[in-house]
């Protein structure tokens, strides 16, 4: 059964902004910036505003974020903390991140 934070969060790739954006209900509760098109993005900048801490949206966040650039088979650049962060927990997406299975 689905809590109500997962019935009530949405991700979207908003491309006039630049980033990804993690909606709980009618609030945006925070965003990843990126950069790039084609065949890299990078991830420069990611927060969740601290009134939504501990609902799990950081990690639906990138976990979309990642997995949307995967799909479009784009190199991951990842310049932001938290998305470095999240990639170290997540060998699965080593081959699309440059510095890990893309070497330069």
């Amino acid at each position: 059964m689905l809590d109500q934070a997962q019935t009530r969060t949405v991700v979207v790739r908003n491309d006039a902004q630049y980033r990804y954006e993690v909606w709980f209900g009618d609030t945006l509760a925070g965003f990843a910036e990126f950069r790039g098109s084609g065949a890299e993005i990078a991830f420069i900048h990611t927060e969740v505003d601290a009134e939504f801490s501990g609902k799990g949206l950081g990690e639906a966040l990138i976990r979309h974020a990642i997995t949307d650039a995967t799909a479009r088979e784009q190199a991951i650049v990842p310049r932001c903390s938290a998305v470095k962060s999240w990639l170290d927990k997540h060998p699965e997406f080593d081959a699309q991140v440059v510095g890990k299975g893309i070497k330069r």
